[in-house]
């Protein structure tokens, strides 16, 4: 027999004014669902991210059917997790878990929610040369988009460049070499100066971390821009690349795709993503 309840969570900081919940439990009440949504903060706890698994676990005894994963804890959680979708193997970061029986299982919805926002809304964006800031787990997942969307060439740039390594050597293993490259964040200006689009994949810019992600002065009418975040939906960057006359993309769309990628994951049932993305434009207006 289908089930028709449900208990899922989301596990990160700062994630008081997500707006994960509501989408979920929108589309659950619209389907005839019984579904409740928590939020885990992990700031608010005051729990350490490298305690990520043993919230994982805590949750799974506890029958949560599934958990959310956010900021600074989509990398921390990979560790203890008994599988992985191959989605999320090959990004190395997991924003959904899954609870089988007594198996926690990762996957990830941020790459395919991505590349569908980026398609309905930035539709024909020239693809060349893209430079995008952030290394982290939501940065591996818009990488990865970025260049199965078809970007010719992606260059990362990261305060750990380490990181930025990193994610460029598993892009070069699933796309193969020379169309991802790092650089350093010094060198900003040049590789703005020389590209067609810009993304924000940091944290910069959330309500917890308010503020431009770069210099103001580096953003040109010849750029598009992306951005993840989406609460604020107009953040400092959007709003300056705005007046610009820069084409731009907020974080809405991708987060009412991933919602859905994750709902489904969570139910086994199909979500209604026009819905989906109608709920996060009212939502957003009314907060």
């Amino acid at each position: 027999m289908s089930r028709d309840s449900y208990l899922v969570g989301l596990i990160g900081t700062g994630i008081g004014p997500s707006l994960t919940p509501a989408l979920h439990e929108r589309e659950a009440d619209r389907q005839g669902l019984r579904y409740l949504y928590r939020l885990i903060d992990i700031g608010a706890l005051g729990v350490a991210p490298e305690h990520t698994g043993e919230l994982v676990r805590s949750a799974r005894d506890m029958g949560y059917d599934g958990l959310n994963v956010t900021h600074p804890c989509k990398q921390q959680v990979l560790a203890h997790l008994d599988g992985l979708s191959p989605h999320a193997e090959a990004l190395g970061a997991v924003n959904t878990v899954v609870f089988d029986g007594d198996r926690a299982i990762g996957h990830n919805t941020d790459t395919t929610g991505f590349a569908a926002s980026f398609a309905r809304g930035l539709p024909d964006a020239p693809l060349d040369r893209v430079v995008q800031l952030g290394a982290g787990g939501a940065g591996a997942a818009v990488a990865h988009a970025l260049l199965a969307l078809g970007a010719g060439r992606l260059t990362v740039l990261d305060a750990r460049p380490e990181r930025a390594a990193a994610l460029v050597d598993s892009l070069d293993q699933h796309f193969g070499p020379g169309r991802a490259a790092t650089a350093g964040l010094l060198d900003i200006a040049h590789q703005l100066a020389d590209t067609d689009g810009l993304v924000n994949a940091t944290p910069i810019g959330m309500a917890a971390h308010p503020g431009l992600p770069l210099p103001a002065d580096l953003l040109h009418p010849g750029l598009w821009v992306a951005e993840i975040v989406y609460r604020p939906l107009e953040t400092a960057l959007v709003r300056t690349a705005r007046a610009l006359g820069c084409p731009t993309l907020d974080g809405a769309g991708m987060a009412a795709y991933q919602a859905a990628d994750a709902f489904r994951l969570f139910t086994g049932r199909e979500p209604d993503t026009a819905r989906m993305l109608a709920d996060i434009a009212a939502l957003t207006s009314a907060r």
